[in-house]
């Protein structure tokens, strides 16, 4: 999993420019607003066209926004803000749903090769929904549990981790290699069912 080493690794690489981003007059929040907005034009611009390769890099680039308003929001002393927290966790559901809802388009528009793979057009589908299904509940799982009193950050698979095996299949694919998106997606409906599950056993032993 991507944890700390890597983190605090970036985090110090950024810092300069997050605090020249914050000389300049761009809050946290508007920096969380204008990578979800750039994700999710992005997304649904390029993904729809088979323009995936591309596609990739771009909403990557967006998505990287989730690091500086993070410590933005450290450097300027709001990283306690209960309006960020939320905002920034229901733009990156939105994110999440934008860039799968895309893929979908693409494959039902017939963009997806299904002649060179095992799966078809349908199947491919269906992964994707499921994949995004699991994904949500993994969230959902976490701010319940955190409702009812119990810590439940454990899992295999945060949200970072998730959107690697994604964008790292679909990106690939946009370069030729057929297999990666499907194998990508069937990593990551495994990876999201794993987390589930420990989510759900840690509730039920707290409780």
């Amino acid at each position: 999993m991507l944890r700390v080493p890597l983190k605090e690794g970036v985090t110090r690489l950024i810092t300069p420019l997050a605090r020249r981003l914050l000389r300049a007059g761009i809050s946290p929040n508007a920096m969380t607003i204008a990578g979800a907005l750039g994700s999710w034009i992005s997304a649904l611009y390029f993904f729809p066209q088979g323009e995936l390769f591309v596609g990739t890099l771009v909403v990557t680039l967006f998505l990287l926004s989730d690091l500086f308003d993070g410590t933005m929001a450290r450097l300027d002393g709001s990283q306690g803000s209960r309006f960020g927290a939320l905002l920034d966790s229901t733009l990156d559901r939105i994110s999440d749903a934008l860039i799968i809802f895309a893929l979908i388009i693409w494959v039902e528009s017939g963009g997806f090769k299904a002649g060179a793979t095992f799966f078809d057009a349908s199947e491919m589908t269906v992964l994707l929904l499921f994949s995004l299904l699991t994904g949500f509940l993994i969230s959902y799982i976490r701010a319940r549990a955190e409702a009812l009193g119990i810590r439940c950050d454990v899992g295999i698979a945060e949200r970072p981790e998730r959107l690697i095996v994604l964008l790292v299949g679909t990106g690939f694919y946009g370069l030729g290699a057929i297999s990666a998106l499907p194998l990508s997606l069937i990593m990551l409906l495994t990876i999201n069912i794993v987390t589930i599950l420990q989510r759900v056993i840690v509730v039920y032993r707290a409780s």
